[in-house]
């Protein structure tokens, strides 16, 4: 791993085509990588709902709000990849080290204290939101467990933003693969009571989560510190610089406000369908799972293109840039038809890998053929999203997203699942105009040409 990174050839002697082969190259790594983080939240998915349809809505009505209180820092940590891509393509390698270090020090203290205090405080989120009664007890346990996971994922994230920055993506797939293996032992023992262990149900996942978030985060941290990395990239430990941190925090934190509110309203969306009763939630955490698998392939093809756009941006080749983006867009749409197929053939056996409930399976059935379309649309935005943010374009995005999510997502929600009958099925057909109108807002972002004039 190391020996890639320290023999990287300089951008001036790299073809600049932003074609397809190169994007693919670099993508294909953070695909697997992001395809490894569904697989742990699957593996998850899987052995809580061995233990009924209670305990799987559970997981995924704590999830999303764990998610949204810590969504804000993953945003900003992303940040890392755009200004460590900037420096590359500029060819000021001593400084890609610095800017992680910034952003550790900016973010991950107050990753801590944010986490702490939301599981301190769910017991009275959950008296507001008012879910179904019999997952209020399991969400708190799985809460509680949470926190502790959060702020090694916090370093694991700066650090894999760092890699990609520079266009190693191939660390971060081996520590995604490393911990995915150390989360899927240790849910099957902590979840189910194997290997001796005591089965602590859904209370298990949180742990084994946790635990391999840090076993991840360690692994990156080992190759970050080596000696030949430290050389190339200046990544040895340095202090804190108010300055840099504040310049990192003013790209980075709009791409948090954006994660933010976004998730916040889809929290919301997701309580509204936790108030429909234990089979609605469990065929919502269904689909969710399942959409992750096309989510997490092009959210990877996103940070190529983040990556290729910041590395052509930093060298003044704005045509290259452009063609990246296009190129990514290609390879997003492919992998979402064949999703899409997927999800249309043979939606029983897809939800059957959750749970065999009956009621679950029939509103199931009409969430995948949805989710076929809807994640065709959500690659679309994903791919103009990662471009926008590589080229340091985050204020934009963050306003549009945000107004879309409050203005589209939710009232419609209601209208569409609560006013017209339409239930969890309504609901998603809200889901989807929001992620249209928010497709066609990116797009048409990076069609205007704005981000060809935006300094960071």
């Amino acid at each position: 791993m190391a020996t890639q990174i320290a023999t990287s050839t300089p951008l001036t002697a790299r073809a600049r085509t932003g074609g397809v082969r190169e994007v693919a190259l670099l993508a294909y790594p953070i695909v697997l990588t992001q395809i490894s983080h569904t697989i742990m939240h699957i593996v998850d998915s899987i052995f809580v709902g061995r233990l009924g349809p209670a305990q799987l809505g559970a997981l995924g009505f704590a999830g999303v709000w764990v998610w949204t209180a810590y969504c804000v820092f993953n945003g900003a940590l992303n940040g890392v990849q755009t200004f460590v891509s900037q420096a590359h393509g500029a060819d000021d390698q001593e400084r890609c080290g610095r800017w992680a270090w910034q952003a550790l020090w900016g973010v991950v203290p107050a990753t801590a204290v944010a986490l702490f205090a939301f599981a301190f405080a769910v017991p009275t989120l959950l008296a507001w939101l008012r879910p179904a009664p019999d997952i209020v007890q399991p969400v708190i346990d799985y809460v509680h467990t949470r926190p502790y996971g959060m702020v090694g994922l916090s370093v694991w994230i700066a650090l894999a933003a760092f890699f990609r920055g520079i266009g190693d993506t191939r660390t971060p797939l081996v520590a995604a693969i490393v911990a995915e293996a150390v989360n899927a032992v240790l849910a099957w023992a902590l979840v189910l009571g194997h290997l001796g262990a005591p089965a602590l149900g859904i209370r298990g996942a949180g742990i084994a989560t946790s635990t391999a978030e840090w076993v991840g985060a360690g692994v990156l941290l080992f190759v970050f510190l080596r000696p030949r990395v430290r050389r190339a990239y200046g990544t040895g430990p340095i202090a804190p610089k108010l300055a840099e941190i504040r310049r990192f925090l003013w790209t980075g934190a709009p791409i948090g406000g954006q994660w933010l509110l976004d998730m916040s309203s889809f929290a919301l969306f997701t309580t509204l369908v936790a108030r429909m009763g234990t089979a609605s939630i469990a065929a919502n955490q269904s689909m969710i799972s399942l959409l992750s698998m096309s989510f997490m392939q092009a959210y990877g093809i996103g940070l190529a293109a983040t990556t290729l756009v910041g590395r052509y941006k930093g060298a003044d080749d704005l045509a290259s840039a452009a063609r990246s983006y296009h190129s990514a867009r290609k390879l997003a749409v492919s992998l979402a038809l064949a999703v899409a197929a997927l999800f249309v053939l043979a939606p029983d056996a897809l939800t059957r890998l959750y749970t065999s409930d009956a009621e679950v399976l029939a509103l199931a059935r009409p969430l995948l053929a949805l989710g076929a379309a809807f994640q065709l649309f959500d690659a679309l935005q994903i791919i103009a999203s990662g471009a926008l943010r590589g080229a340091g374009d985050t204020r934009w995005p963050f306003l549009m997203s945000t107004g879309a999510a409050w203005v589209v997502r939710l009232p419609l929600a209601w209208l569409f699942a609560v006013t017209l009958g339409g239930g969890v099925v309504g609901a998603w057909y809200a889901e989807f105009v929001f992620i249209l109108t928010l497709a066609s807002l990116f797009m048409w972002r990076w069609r205007h040409g704005a981000w060809k004039g935006i300094a960071i």
